[in-house]
């Protein structure tokens, strides 16, 4: 008898439940789309888990991952790209150590600052720099009537410089860093510069209260605040935070009642009750509450890393970030979120919220401080604000102060 020709659609038809029958007895596996989204360039030694574990104890939290991971762990997979001391990195200029003390001509100077604005009046003191080189910092004429230098910042040096006069310092950590024209020595945010000051140094931040809470807010994931509203700024942050629910405080994008409610959420970020206190008082207070603080510069240039990611660094959140593009020279390995490594702010959102529930994945954004892993962020700190005035005097001891020629 002969057999009937098998049409295409019983052929199709067969195909599909043969698949069906493979794929729910599992001998067939697809990917899920809840799988968790891994960052660009992230050095993470934990994944992120695919069943959220919703968390607001950030000791529990550690907790986890010192049993899962752990510091030895963290360090190995460290050890390919950290070195001890920090990594050679042209983003930052080398401290001597004990090395060019042979270079100073002068065993003592004397820094006569004439204008600022960035510059906090605690800076003022006598320091015993290496080499055995003092060095006086003062806004006082009384104490530096004679100075080897004079330092300004929001005024132009003298036009001219004769023999015998102090040299003229010229101190710029504005964005477009440009020099006076007229200046000695020129100081800025950048290595390529004469002297480099970073703005992770704690003098940037005195007399504000730094408790930091051990508590994470579940509901409301990130803390932004800014009351410089720049276009940009604006439209970037509005794009990512349409997508995670978060406060913002300060005047721009504001949805916490007003730019001053920082202390009616968190009144134990009152520094003192019978002073009336500025917003910046209680910054690393507030900030503490929230597992992630978005962080975007004014302004996206090399090397310009402001305040705005250090405080967050400070305050025991995990910074989102957004602005120069060798940041990561910069801070601590696997310390925070580059959000220009990822391919749209639907993926970054994603991250952010299944991290927000992975006690573990977020934990690790911590080991760079529980397990002593600083990377080049130990030289970040060297070059900051807080150790300027050694390093300046070393540059005028160099030149021979008023002896330079002019």
């Amino acid at each position: 008898m002969q057999l009937k020709p098998i049409n295409t659609f019983t052929v199709l038809l067969m195909m599909l439940f043969t698949f069906l029958v493979l794929s729910f007895s599992g001998i067939l596996e697809f990917p899920s789309i809840s799988t968790s989204i891994q960052q660009i360039d992230n050095p993470a030694s934990s994944k992120i888990e695919t069943n959220p574990e919703p968390f607001t104890d950030l000791f529990s939290a550690f907790k986890k991952w010192d049993s899962q991971v752990g510091c030895a762990r963290f360090r190995e997979d460290q050890r390919g790209s950290i070195h001890v001391g920090g990594n050679v990195s042209a983003s930052l200029q080398e401290t001597r150590g004990d090395s060019g003390c042979s270079e100073l001509k002068m065993n003592h100077v004397s820094v006569l600052v004439k204008g600022w604005t960035w510059i906090p009046d605690n800076l003022d003191n006598l320091y015993s720099c290496r080499c055995g080189l003092s060095c006086l910092w003062t806004k006082s004429s009384v104490l530096a009537d004679k100075p080897d230098a004079l330092l300004f910042e929001t005024t132009t040096p003298p036009l001219r410089r004769r023999n015998g006069d102090p040299l003229r310092v010229y101190m710029d950590l504005e964005a477009g860093r440009k020099r006076s024209g007229w200046e000695d020595i020129f100081i800025s945010y950048h290595a390529e510069d004469d002297v480099q000051s970073t703005y992770a140094g704690a003098l940037f931040h005195n007399a504000r209260n730094y408790h930091v809470s051990s508590y994470k807010k579940r509901d409301v994931l990130v803390y932004w605040s800014s009351s410089r509203c720049l276009p940009h700024r604006n439209q970037l942050a509005k794009s990512l935070l349409k997508m995670l629910p978060h406060h913002s405080f300060g005047k721009c994008l504001n949805n916490v009642g007003g730019p001053d409610m920082a202390l009616t959420l968190y009144p134990k970020c009152a520094n003192d009750a019978s002073v009336t206190s500025k917003w910046w008082d209680h910054l690393h207070c507030a900030m503490s509450n929230y597992k992630f603080v978005l962080a975007i510069e004014n302004t996206v240039t090399e090397s310009y890393v402001t305040e705005k990611l250090f405080y967050a660094l400070d305050s025991g959140a995990v910074p989102i970030y957004f602005g120069a593009p060798n940041v990561m020279d910069f801070v601590p390995p696997h310390s925070i979120i580059d959000g220009t490594k990822f391919r749209s702010m639907e993926e970054l959102a994603s991250y952010v919220k299944a991290l927000a529930n992975d006690p573990v994945a977020y934990a690790e954004y911590h080991a760079w401080r529980r397990c002593g892993v600083l990377g080049n962020y130990v030289k970040t700190r060297a070059a900051s604000l807080d150790t300027l005035p050694c390093r300046l005097c070393e540059s005028v001891s160099r030149r021979g102060g008023r002896n330079a020629r002019a």
